[in-house]
């Protein structure tokens, strides 16, 4: 079985508490709105504290056109993956020369070659790693990386995969959009990068470890206007259903008890929630959906006061943290995420004592 040997992460240069972003996007759409204090109150609803930025809130002031927004997620895109990759190996004591295909997951930005071409010549990881660039999963991304790195491990399970998840969210907010879509998407966005090591076995400086024992991909069909970007001159402008909580809430349960039924397992079996937090009505419909408590949810809450969404990485950071936690031998966890399609990706995870 594949394991799940280490996850790093690296946060956007500029932390940004939420009070400081209301104050710049009320100085910005104010002019735009009679009752803007009234719809400022989806920052405070978002149960978000701080966040982290690839730019400075001053840079926001400004507006920018594609290019320039695109520029510098290349930029700041090569030089936090790039980080990333390189913690995890060296906090895994992983020769670069024995990786053997590296995932790079991300939506908010667009480069050709990819940036993990890129990144592969900044950190000179050896030329023959297989590349395996993926775009346009978006919050589902981070699950779908573990999926795909999951099923090339059982076809090759010798091998060492890297899963990188990237996405600089902050750097799509459009200057003079006032749809409302932009202020739900200003008030929950964020930067962040996940780095995994993946192995076919489960040797490791780490006795306890997860392993992914099972995946699942779900698209709704003829959903496409649920979630994800219009492509426009001035950049990539988000799309939000104000229906996602509600086709949360009447589609996941069916989803979850397919997956949970093809591995004979209950509810009750899933210690450990991993959820991609896309925002307090997200975590609100999981809650309702699958009748969890608060606290099965805690993980993704305290991610989610603390980075925001970061779009894919977002469920790595709270992987990790339950990771960090210590789970004990034999419990088990469901990682799920929701995206663009609209689309859910679920991979189940049992963690085992390697002594």
């Amino acid at each position: 079985m594949p394991f799940i040997q280490h996850i790093e992460t690296e946060n956007a240069p500029y932390s940004v508490s939420q009070e400081e972003t209301v104050s710049v996007v009320r100085e910005l759409f104010n002019d735009h709105f009679a009752d803007i204090n009234r719809l400022l109150k989806v920052f405070g609803n978002a149960n978000i504290e701080n966040r982290y930025f690839s730019a400075p809130l001053t840079w926001f002031r400004q507006s920018h056109d594609f290019e320039e927004k695109n520029d510098r997620y290349i930029q700041e895109a090569v030089r936090m993956g790039s980080q990333a990759v390189e913690r995890c190996l060296e906090k895994t004591g992983t020769p670069k020369t024995d990786i053997d295909a590296l995932f790079f997951i991300s939506s908010s930005g667009i480069a050709t070659p990819t940036i993990d071409a890129r990144i592969i010549n900044e950190l000179d990881l050896p030329p023959h790693i297989k590349r395996i660039p993926i775009w346009g999963l978006g919050c589902a991304g981070g699950a779908a990386g573990l999926s795909r790195a999951h099923e090339f491990l059982l076809a090759y399970p010798s091998a060492r995969v890297l899963v990188l998840c990237l996405e600089l969210c902050s750097l799509t907010f459009q200057h003079n959009d006032t749809s409302k879509s932009n202020l739900v998407g200003t008030s929950l966005f964020a930067d962040g990068a996940a780095c995994v090591l993946m192995t076919g076995e489960g040797k490791s400086h780490d006795s306890l470890l997860p392993r992914t024992v099972d995946t699942m991909s779900m698209l709704m069909p003829h959903s496409e206007d649920v979630m994800g970007w219009d492509v426009k001159n001035e950049g990539l402008h988000v799309v939000f259903s104000r229906d996602i909580p509600t086709i949360i809430e009447n589609w996941l349960k069916p989803n979850v008890s397919t997956f949970l039924d093809r591995l004979d397992k209950k509810l009750l079996d899933i210690t450990h929630f991993v959820a991609h937090p896309g925002g307090k009505k997200v975590l609100e419909a999981y809650e309702r959906a699958l009748g969890f408590t608060k606290d099965k949810t805690r993980p993704a809450r305290d991610v989610l006061a603390q980075q925001g969404n970061m779009s894919s990485p977002t469920v790595l950071y709270v992987l990790k943290k339950v990771m960090e936690e210590g789970p004990q031998p034999g419990e088990s966890g469901l990682v799920t995420a929701l995206g663009p399609g609209f689309s859910s990706e679920m991979v189940w995870i049992e963690w085992e004592d390697l002594t």
